[in-house]
């Protein structure tokens, strides 16, 4: 979110909360997704443009709020491809977000039985609504998750990650 925040000129502070927090109830209430996290917000005086944000991120799915913002429309997007783009990096040989390509999060998209659980048609929907193609959120959510990528688990070791010259 940080990253797509700042190459489109916005706050990647508040783009990276929004990031954070948006699944703030799935571990505790799968059932009550979002609508606890509202709960939650409101208690708490939460701006009322994030907590939009927020629910607007499960549109068709656990909420009827449509993205509106380029903000929502953005986490609405990637909040399913995180996980195809996780999955990929974890089944290549380098088990690393930091060497891998457009190309190798495509073609594990048309393999139907692969991260079954990521719904192709929202990332597709989101996509249209940027009114960008699949790959140009493909490339923007890894290079998104790059900076980050010790921290999610997807920097592989150094050694798998180096190219011919030794440079990652």
């Amino acid at each position: 979110m940080r990253y797509s925040a700042t190459k489109r000129g916005h706050d990647p502070d508040q783009w990276g909360i929004i990031g954070l927090i948006h699944d703030l109830d799935w571990e505790m209430y799968p059932e009550q997704h979002c609508s606890k996290t509202e709960e939650i917000l409101r208690e708490a005086g939460w701006p009322e443009d994030y907590i939009h944000a927020v629910l607007s991120h499960a549109w068709g799915m656990f909420t009827e709020i449509e993205p509106q913002h380029e903000m929502e429309k953005v986490l609405y997007t990637i909040d399913e491809l995180t996980g195809l783009v996780s999955s990929t990096a974890l089944v290549r040989p380098s088990k690393s977000i930091l060497d891998m390509k457009v190309k190798s999060v495509k073609k594990k998209w048309n393999e139907k039985s692969f991260a079954a659980g990521v719904d192709r048609s929202v990332i597709e929907k989101g996509a249209a609504m940027l009114g960008l193609e699949v790959s140009d959120v493909i490339e923007d959510t890894i290079m998104g998750m790059r900076p980050v990528a010790a921290e999610l688990g997807l920097a592989g070791s150094p050694e798998s990650t180096a190219n011919d010259e030794g440079q990652v």
